[in-house]
């Protein structure tokens, strides 16, 4: 039953990929995720009240749909981990990353001798039958992603040596609280320090071979997020489906206009 990491295939080709952050737990948003041309959904377990057995549906929800199903965990929660790659998370997403936990993360996510997370054949993603551990785990320890959220300013600093750790592929930069530990708060890659954020991150995952991710929910513009593509991020997170809703209600609310 294992699945293949479709993202990592796009990526390796070159292509922008881009999805959004779940919030409301509706399987039906994710299905019109899907339908829409969306690549991916991120499962979030941090700022939203979902729980694993919401989790646990949503996975599937996004297998069934052709969409790849990450999800954003508050920390580095081994038990918590285990429970969402058994169900078949493609990836899991590190809120406020750095050294320590991300090494802490690939611990948690990779099979031995790689890492340290417990074996069991009897689960979703390893098919729920016995035989080919082997090549079941060793395929696991490939596609699966850890996906480090860069949220301070001191990740930004130390990112060279993040960028370099065996392991983490894709490096996601965190607009609203790196803004604040920047100083800029609610700032856009249109400000100055946000901008040199950006270009280190893009340009130095790039030499190890790596790619950048941000999200554009706080300026849900076509031609913003265009040019967050053109600097070079390939995976592009439109906000959450909260952001896109009120968006659009905001727009259409025009019509009260005496």
């Amino acid at each position: 039953m294992f699945i293949e990491n479709r993202i990592r295939k796009l990526l390796s080709d070159g292509k922008t990929v881009t999805g959004m952050l779940l919030f409301t737990g509706s399987p039906m948003v994710v299905e019109m995720m899907a339908a829409t041309g969306l690549d991916f959904v991120i499962i979030d377990m941090e700022h939203s009240a979902l729980d694993l057995d919401r989790a646990a549906h949503l996975i599937r929800t996004a297998d069934a749909a052709g969409i790849t199903p990450f999800v954003r965990v508050p920390d580095v929660d081994a038990p918590l981990i285990k429970k969402l790659l058994n169900l078949g998370a493609a990836g899991i997403v590190l809120p406020h990353a750095n050294r320590e936990n991300c090494a802490a993360l690939l611990n948690a996510m990779k099979f031995a001798p790689a890492g340290e997370r417990g074996a069991c054949q009897i689960t979703r993603a390893a098919g729920y039958v016995r035989g080919g551990w082997d090549a079941y785990a060793e395929r696991a320890n490939r596609e699966v992603m850890a996906i480090p959220l860069l949220e301070e300013s001191d990740s930004i600093a130390d990112f060279e040596a993040l960028a370099a750790m065996p392991g983490l592929d894709v490096f996601f930069v965190g607009p609203t609280d790196l803004s604040i530990s920047l100083g800029v708060p609610g700032a856009t890659f249109d400000d100055p320090k946000m901008s040199e954020a950006l270009d280190t991150v893009v340009a130095t995952a790039r030499r190890h071979g790596k790619y950048a991710m941000t999200l554009i929910g706080n300026n849900l513009e076509v031609e913003y997020g265009r040019r967050v593509a053109k600097r070079g991020v390939q995976v592009i997170v439109l906000g959450t489906d909260g952001d896109l809703f009120v968006d659009a209600i905001k727009r259409m609310a025009g019509v009260k206009q005496p």
